[in-house]
């Protein structure tokens, strides 16, 4: 069985396991499965200390940002795309599906935004409905300084999606103080559960948005909206996973639990860097390092297959590589919700060391050694 250290699907821990096996519910009539759904986003809500309401969508992270564009874009709308990643960028595709028109304020793939260059790009135009922004740019690793971002689009009044999902949890987000109008999370990243469910933070401003549409939303299963009355009605917009819902729930529980759970993420990610860096090995970011994911450039002469495969089949450890214009470039080493200790960081970073050495790379120090020594003089 191998070691999974990818940037997402994370490790399920085993109270996760259990809780998805529990016998099972009819969600729609079942209004004690209502309220145990309902209790749920209000410990989702709390924990990004949002006074908008939390849903939980199912399917898959990236359905939340769906349903965010889905929502709130109508046919010729302006949606600023806030693009320094390859996830930033694509959010431009959501707008256009559904009728808007994408301006892309573009910046160095190698950086986060550049809160200055945004506030000189919106003096001279901030005609936009809504903005999207990632906070985590997976691909790349770079940390968006959202808590800077979405309160500047506030005051040209621009709404604000927040693509948080491999953010969340592993960094701090704070989504009232941040003036943040939607975020999206995905159940497979820091949270620790299995891939399958999204979730979304609305704001009364969003809500608002939504039902003074001159045009239908065109979509159900991407309509937020279909979930505004589920809780007055005990009825929900389609069947709902339950078993899925009760394993998240326990995954929220564990992180309840955790309240040191951004340091532990900020700790394990700087010893990572430390190890990356002082083994000779070259980062793929110039600075704005995420807590839950670090990004590697690929060795001169090397393959990324070489390299994720060594690894895989004789060490049992699996990173991930990336993909579009990062493909083949760059190593992925996921440190994220469950992946976040330094047992399973170290046999990463040892078979890491292993795999580049017989593939004919001379590190300078050993980069299992590095991490431990930096986690022991913390």
């Amino acid at each position: 069985m191998y070691k999974i250290m990818t940037a997402g699907p994370t490790q399920v821990r085993e109270n996760v396991r259990m809780a998805r096996s529990l016998e099972t519910t009819n969600p729609d009539v079942d209004t004690e499965f209502c309220e145990f759904y309902k209790e749920t986003c209000d410990l989702l809500r709390d924990l990004v200390h949002s006074s908008g309401t939390a849903y939980i969508l199912g399917g898959e992270g990236i359905l939340a940002l769906e349903a965010a564009c889905a929502s709130l874009t109508e046919p010729k709308d302006r949606v600023l795309v806030i693009d320094n990643g390859i996830f930033g960028k694509g959010f431009a595709d959501f707008v256009k599906i559904y009728g808007g028109q994408p301006v892309l304020f573009s910046s160095d793939y190698h950086r986060p935004v550049n809160i200055d260059e945004l506030k000189s790009f919106l003096e001279k135009d901030n005609d936009f409905k809504y903005a999207t922004v990632v906070h985590c740019d997976t691909p790349s690793g770079v940390i968006n300084d959202i808590s800077r971002i979405c309160p500047l689009l506030d005051e040209y009044g621009i709404l604000s999606v927040v693509d948080s999902v491999a953010g969340m949890f592993g960094e701090y987000v704070n989504v009232d103080e941040s003036c943040i109008d939607i975020l999206c999370g995905g159940s497979q990243k820091v949270l620790s559960a299995p891939p399958g469910l999204a979730m979304v933070w609305v704001s009364q401003k969003a809500e608002k948005a939504m039902e003074e549409r001159h045009v239908p939303i065109a979509s159900f299963y991407a309509n937020i909206l279909t979930f505004k009355t589920y809780y007055q009605d005990k009825w929900f917009p389609y069947t709902m996973p339950a078993s899925d819902i009760n394993g998240f729930r326990a995954a929220i529980d564990n992180i309840t639990a955790e309240p040191d759970i951004v340091q532990r993420h900020a700790g394990i990610a700087a010893a990572t860097r430390e190890a990356v860096t002082k083994a000779g090995l070259e980062l793929y970011l110039d600075y704005g390092f995420s807590n839950t994911v670090t990004v590697i450039r690929v060795p001169d002469g090397l393959t990324d297959v070489q390299i994720l495969s060594l690894m895989k089949n004789k060490y049992n450890v699996m990173i991930s590589g990336s993909f579009d214009i990062l493909a083949g470039k760059v190593l992925r080493i996921g440190h994220m919700g469950e992946n976040a200790n330094v047992r399973d960081m170290e046999m990463t970073l040892d078979a890491m060391d292993k795999s580049l050495t017989e593939l004919g790379v001379t590190l300078k120090c050993s980069m299992k050694e590095a991490f431990s020594e930096f986690i022991r003089c913390r």
